[in-house]
């Protein structure tokens, strides 16, 4: 897969503000969703438009450029505007042709970033969407006079980010890993396997994965792998940072597989923390006691993690609110 993004508008046209600036945060939207993408191995060209002064110009500039390049898939990215408010106003993707994949990404961004999903809305008086040659979509990642939606983006920036590349590369480009063995389990009030004090790889306060927490700090500790809620389905795997990366990880719109091929049962569950220190314990995973219950199986079972989960679809992945991190 090959995508060309562009922001919309250009440094001499500018496009809505308020609370956020459509430009400058169009710009850093392409340019971070490509650093992503790029890391799931897609190949992906930017673009934005430095030297149009007018708005016929500059949508003709970034038309021809799209035009120009070989690719599969065009992205323009904009931020939307009405009247300046405190509600929470939200995200939509426009498309021609492209319902399946606006209506995806729109349910992604909303999710990544806690805005209200508007849905995919189908535009036929677009110059973007009609004059450029291969399939394309126009996001409108918020609105830049809801204070709501500004404070959300800047916290959940990353999120969206990661949230945006990993729906366009797909289950066919993203690199999935296996791991099998024997497994463990960590995490919660009674894992005195852990200091009180110790942390999690990827997860650096409570907010970063609301879902995974108890809504207290258990008495004595500090640390976030003592406060792991224990009946989540979670786990811990020695994952390889240059394969999935960080942000991968945390992102909560992927899970990963665990089977139990004593019972046969599988769950998805989220990555929460790196280990086993196999060369200790020999073993593949640590899995949340609430998963080896559902899974029916104990200390030293042996489990197949498969992430991120072969399925990536809505209906096998339930995404929730994440929060900043």
């Amino acid at each position: 897969m090959k995508i060309v993004i562009s922001s919309g508008h250009g440094k001499y046209v500018r496009g809505a503000s308020g609370y956020l600036d459509e430009v400058d945060e169009a710009r850093r939207v392409v340019e971070r969703v490509a650093q992503f993408l790029r890391r799931l191995g897609v190949g992906v060209i930017t673009y934005h438009d430095d030297v149009s002064t007018t708005q016929d110009e500059n949508l003709r500039r970034i038309v021809d450029f799209h035009n120009a390049q070989v690719r599969d898939l065009d992205i323009s990215v904009h931020f939307n505007a009405y009247v300046e408010t405190t509600s929470p106003m939200g995200t939509e993707v426009l498309y021609v042709s492209e319902y399946d994949l606006a209506e995806v990404l729109t349910e992604t961004i909303a999710y990544a970033g806690d805005f209200p999903n508007r849905g995919p809305k189908e535009r036929d008086d677009l110059y973007f969407l009609n004059q450029t040659e291969e399939p394309a979509i126009l996001i409108e990642t918020c609105f830049v006079d809801s204070s709501y939606d500004a404070v959300a983006y800047k916290e959940r920036f990353d999120r969206i980010c990661a949230a945006i590349a990993i729906r366009l590369a797909g289950e066919t480009t993203l690199t999935r890993v296996t791991f099998e063995g024997t497994c463990s389990w960590f995490g919660g009030p009674e894992d005195e396997g852990v200091a009180p004090d110790e942390g999690l790889a990827f997860f650096y306060e409570v907010s970063d994965a609301p879902h995974l927490f108890l809504p207290y700090q258990p008495p004595d500790t500090t640390g976030l792998a003592r406060r792991l809620d224990p009946s989540e389905f979670y786990v811990a795997c020695r994952w390889d940072y240059e394969v999935t990366p960080k942000s991968m990880l945390a992102d909560a719109t992927l899970k990963a597989l665990v089977r139990s091929p004593k019972t046969g049962k599988a769950f998805h569950a989220w990555p929460a923390d790196w280990g086993p220190h196999e060369e200790k314990t020999g073993r593949a995973a640590d899995l949340s006691p609430g998963l080896m219950d559902a899974l029916g199986i104990t200390t030293d079972d042996e489990v197949q993690i498969i992430y991120p989960a072969p399925v990536l679809s809505r209906t096998s992945i339930h995404l929730r609110p994440p929060s900043p991190g």
